[in-house]
């Protein structure tokens, strides 16, 4: 039995014994109220106090049998108290209490489903971000590793409305599924679908088949890691220099070059100025490799391209100024 459930149930049982003792008392005896609860809790507490009034042969076999059953229910409750502090089950309900409290306060955040080898790092590159989500798991065995790692989590199907609910889907700003069962992803798309219609949903898929059904229950973006890692280890041979290059460019490992989206605030001092006004390469050092605008994108643009609010930078260079380009970007000038 948890813990806690035993805590619960021995004070219960103990407060309807002390309620039961004082009744008895008042019905026996005839006492006051307060004369009866003073009996009682003496005659369980064994402290050997002199009994209130004289005791009536009834009153005598009543007190009897509330010391002998009154003797194990406390044992009992200590007993079961001492076994949870011991086994930290306090510190836990605690713990989860401040997590409860910490999910309910997302907001424009992504939940993961899944954490498993895919699951796990994602959440490393959003917390390295750093990026708020929440890990929603149904496997107990990975709890550990959750609490180990940090992150905010559910214990529970992804699948289930309730669940999803718990996790804040509506303030949620995209949903992740890395469950490895393909029929798993599908109904966890569908839940969200249903609850969140404007969420952006990105799917792993196991083959071919699976992204077309994926992208039918409502996947934004379908992904299959097996055939991104095959691509990837084939370029690693045709095209190793590219592949080099894109690894320090995306490689939170490199401090020497980032590349990074930066998304342009109405309220930024560089809507309105081209790349070449803005200076961006001039002051930052930066390349503006990209400009995503809606579905649009612009590579390599031109020097007299105009930002406007609503613009995704992609930019490429040392780290320090990227922050300091994001800065900018968000109107948080320096």
């Amino acid at each position: 039995m948890d813990p806690l459930k035993k805590v619960k149930i021995s004070l219960a049982t103990l407060v309807i014994l002390i309620g039961g003792g004082t009744l008895g008392y008042v019905i026996i005896e005839d006492w006051a109220p307060f004369e009866a609860l003073y009996m009682t809790t003496i005659t369980l507490a064994t402290v050997g106090y002199s009994e209130v009034h004289h005791l009536s042969r009834q009153g005598q076999l009543f007190t009897i049998l509330l010391i002998v059953f009154g003797v194990g229910t406390i044992a009992y409750t200590i007993g079961s108290m001492i076994q949870f502090m011991m086994e930290g089950q306090l510190y836990k309900l605690l713990g989860r209490k401040k997590l409860q409290k910490q999910i309910k306060r997302l907001q424009g955040h992504y939940i993961i489903c899944g954490y498993g080898r895919i699951g796990r790092l994602i959440s490393r590159e959003f917390a390295a971000k750093p990026l708020p989500f929440i890990v929603v798991e149904n496997n107990p065995e990975q709890l550990a590793r959750l609490e180990e790692d940090g992150h905010l989590f559910i214990l529970g199907d992804a699948t289930q409305d309730d669940i999803l609910e718990q996790a804040g889907i509506g303030e949620a700003k995209g949903l992740i599924t890395a469950v490895t069962l393909d029929a798993a992803n599908v109904f966890i798309i569908l839940t969200a679908r249903g609850i969140n219609p404007d969420l952006f949903i990105l799917a792993r898929a196991s083959d071919e088949n699976a992204e077309v059904k994926l992208i039918r229950a409502g996947a934004n973006k379908v992904i299959s890691p097996y055939t991104i890692g095959a691509n990837r280890m084939a370029q690693a041979i045709l095209r190793p220099s590219v592949v080099e290059f894109i690894d320090i460019a995306t490689g939170r490992s490199s401090i020497e070059l980032q590349m990074e989206e930066i998304p342009v605030s109405p309220r930024s001092k560089l809507v309105g100025k081209d790349l070449l006004q803005s200076g961006i390469r001039k002051d930052l050092g930066l390349i503006i490799v990209g400009i995503k605008q809606g579905d649009h994108m612009t590579f390599n643009p031109a020097a007299n391209t105009v930002i406007e609010a609503g613009h995704v930078l992609i930019a490429l260079g040392e780290y320090p100024e990227i922050k300091k380009l994001e800065l900018i970007a968000a109107q948080q000038l320096l």
